[in-house]
């Protein structure tokens, strides 16, 4: 069974319920299932056959969803990219996933053409053309008998560090993560709204699904505007939102969040980066008890560990302690969660390991990738690349990647640790920690800080801070100030950017101390 054929069987049962909403208006249930087979219809008609896959680079916009539904009833795997991907990343990624359709919208129509020519058996459909009138208008077709162990979803990894792995899902993982929304996080009802203003192709997009197959509402913002989206929270019923920490710290220090009815927001989930404990504390206290943390990966959608609403909160209702708001909470239903070391071997509590978790989530392999695959699932175990440690309680508490791991003078130095000490700081509004070489400690402690609009901070406020809270040598030892903090299209601090301005810069002081010495 697909997950278009639950959502379908909603749609019959429910079809004057609104089913999408986005800036052309509404679609109900009934209308957007016979769109959507209409599009199936047309697919199909064009000569692509089951298990054929099919690029989605477009903006927010609800003709996702009936893209991604169409794709579904015809047997077809989509193939969801975000909108602000470069085109020749996203060329990249259609010819890797050897796709032989594309859709996208007239926002990003005019610079992928200038790409599309490298890729000549690629069809490319853009929302608002003839050609997409045509599709919906084809003959609609009956939903593809396809099997729970089929490919519905191919994610592609971000890329920062290395080229993009398209983590294969099937309608099986989709399944067992909307269960598991269903168990953990909140149940849902048809009077329930979720909102979509981060990118649809990821997090937002996985977790509309279990609001469709509940014949919940489905509004899509054009994107990330804190208005726009307290506007959305006050005009509809039990909303519920899913922020990157960088969203849910702007709507968090935005004057009107401050004066805005949040009677109907009903949960925000967070995940996809660390979320630190002064920004957290601070979500409390604007929102209130409203959120949920996610931890998961493309690999395993949405779905590892789940920090949830209750435990944000103490019995007195303040925010939790220091050391619950830091963890990523405990495995979520039908999850395995271990921490183990380099020789795969259960590490006691509080020892700091590899994370790896075993569930229907986890991803069949990374596509045309057998060495990938065999990097990341051994034993039936998806090695998240996570570091982290588990307490006697099951809570996990993650470190950092395992690559951004700095070792100095023999010892360990995990940056999210530091990073947690300097956000403390009145001033601080964004910090990300690096390690650069050094010829004595093998690795020095770098901080990158960007202050609050005018407010001011000095390298010995941030030492002394560090100082009074964590071992003299996990200290920076340099600290460089920013303006900003380059990012991804997902939010995520670009640690490989920083890197590479590190390197630069170095260099060129090496280059000048050597001009000057001659």
């Amino acid at each position: 069974m697909s997950i278009a054929t639950l959502i379908l069987q909603t749609a019959r049962r429910l079809p004057d319920n609104p089913a999408i909403t986005d800036t052309y208006g509404t679609l109900t249930y009934a209308a957007f299932a016979e769109r959507s087979a209409r599009i199936a219809g047309g697919l199909r008609a064009m000569g692509l056959k089951p298990g054929a896959r099919v690029v989605l680079f477009m903006e927010n916009t609800g003709a996702f969803f009936e893209c991604l539904l169409g794709c579904w009833i015809a047997g077809l795997c989509a193939v969801p990219v975000n909108a602000k991907l470069h085109p020749r990343e996203v060329i990249g990624i259609a010819e890797d996933a050897e796709a032989e359709a594309l859709f996208t919208t007239p926002g990003l129509s005019e610079a992928l053409a200038a790409e599309i020519d490298t890729l000549a058996q690629l069809e490319v459909i853009s929302t608002g053309t003839e050609a997409y009138a045509r599709l919906v208008a084809a003959e609609p077709i009956a939903c593809e008998d396809a099997a729970p162990e089929e490919r519905a979803w191919l994610f592609y990894t971000s890329g920062t560090t290395g080229k993009p792995k398209g983590a294969m899902l099937s309608h099986r993982n989709l399944l067992a993560m909307s269960l598991a929304y269903y168990s953990d996080v909140d149940p849902i009802d048809t009077d329930d709204t979720h909102i979509a203003c981060a990118p649809v192709s990821h997090g937002a997009g996985l977790y509309a699904l279990p609001f469709l197959m509940k014949g919940a509402h489905q509004v899509v913002l054009p994107g990330f505007d804190v208005e726009e989206v307290l506007e959305a929270i006050a005009r509809y019923s039990k909303v519920t939102i899913f922020a990157a920490p960088t969203m849910l710290t702007r709507m968090v220090n935005h004057p009107a969040t401050l004066s805005a009815d949040l009677s109907n927001l009903k949960t925000i989930y967070y995940g996809g980066a660390p979320m630190y404990v002064a920004d957290l504390k601070q979500a409390l206290r604007v929102i209130g008890p409203k959120l949920c943390q996610i931890f998961g990966q493309g690999e395993s959608p949405m779905t590892i560990t789940l920090l949830p609403k209750s435990l944000h909160v103490g019995a007195d209702g303040a925010p939790a302690d220091d050391a619950v708001l830091g963890s990523c909470g405990f495995p979520r239903s039908g999850q395995e969660v271990r921490v183990v070391d380099q020789d795969g071997h259960d590490l006691p509590a509080g020892e700091v390991g590899e994370v790896i978790t075993r569930s229907d989530c986890v991803m069949e392999g990374y596509w045309n990738n057998p060495a990938g695959t065999a990097a990341a699932l051994r034993d039936g175990w998806l090695y998240t690349g996570d570091v982290g440690s588990l307490d006697a309680r099951g809570y996990l508490t993650l470190r950092d990647r395992s690559k951004d791991l700095i070792i100095s003078g023999g010892s360990n130095i995990y940056p999210r640790e530091v990073e947690e000490v300097l956000l403390q700081h009145e001033s601080v509004l964004e910090v990300s920690v690096i390690g650069a070489p050094h010829p004595d400690w093998g690795e020095e402690v770098v901080a990158f800080v960007a202050v609050r609009p005018g407010a001011e901070v000095d390298a010995a406020e941030l030492d002394q801070l560090c100082l009074d809270n964590i071992a003299r040598f996990k200290r920076p030892k340099r600290y460089r100030f920013e303006a900003a903090l380059p990012k991804n299209n997902y939010g995520k601090i670009l640690k490989t950017e920083l890197r590479r301005r590190l390197a630069e810069d170095d260099a060129a002081a090496r280059t000048q101390q050597q001009g000057a010495a001659s």
